[in-house]
């Protein structure tokens, strides 16, 4: 008090200070990508959906580069979807993961791959136990070089002797899911039972 000409105090919580001299500083393009937010960088999004979207987002969140995920549906008809719904009124909606990443540090096509790799690309409106087609296999692009290269991919696993069925479509509405499917195998401590990665590039 009695320091400046208003007397007024601020009290400050000093655990949530983080001081660092100017020496010690790192420059913006040292910044890892934990310590990176969306806001911070020109960012891109991805859609995928393909199966239980738990584990498509507990395993794509993974990549480096990856910024954020979020789990939610897309595709259908119905606008703010409930779980419920989409699982039981059939509302066109696929299980997808929205997924920020920085450009920087990965781009779409490494994303693409990983996705065709931790799913099964082949089956239809399914994935493993799970059936329905909220649960089909899907790529939302959300522009022409992402349909681009995920035609691309598919025509190489078509190649390669895989019967690839999944969709591509143009990337609508995305409608976040419910909180407590978001990022469910960190909250439970539990692993995905239908996804798990297998090289096929």
């Amino acid at each position: 008090e009695r320091m400046t000409d208003k007397n007024v105090r601020h009290c400050i919580n000093s655990i949530s200070l983080n001081f660092v001299s100017a020496e010690d500083e790192m420059p913006a393009k040292d910044i890892t990508t934990k310590n990176v937010t969306a806001k911070d960088v020109a960012t891109e999004s991805a859609y995928f959906a393909g199966g239980c979207f738990w584990g498509t987002e507990h395993l794509l969140k993974t990549v480096e580069g990856v910024i954020s995920t979020q789990v939610g549906y897309m595709g259908g008809e119905k606008t703010s979807p409930s779980y419920e719904e989409v699982c039981y009124r059939k509302t066109g909606h696929a299980e997808a993961v929205e997924v920020v990443f920085d450009p920087t540090k990965t781009n779409f096509e490494t994303l693409a791959r990983f996705f065709f790799e931790i799913h099964d690309p082949t089956q239809v409106d399914r994935q493993g136990p799970d059936v329905g087609d909220q649960y089909r296999s899907e790529i939302f692009y959300a522009n022409d070089t992402q349909k681009e290269i995920s035609e691309k991919l598919i025509g190489i696993l078509n190649d390669k002797g895989y019967d690839v069925a999944t969709e591509l479509s143009p990337a609508v509405k995305f409608w976040s899911a419910e909180d407590y499917h978001q990022d469910y195998y960190d909250k439970t401590g539990k692993q995905p039972y239908c996804h798990a990665y297998q090289k096929r590039f």
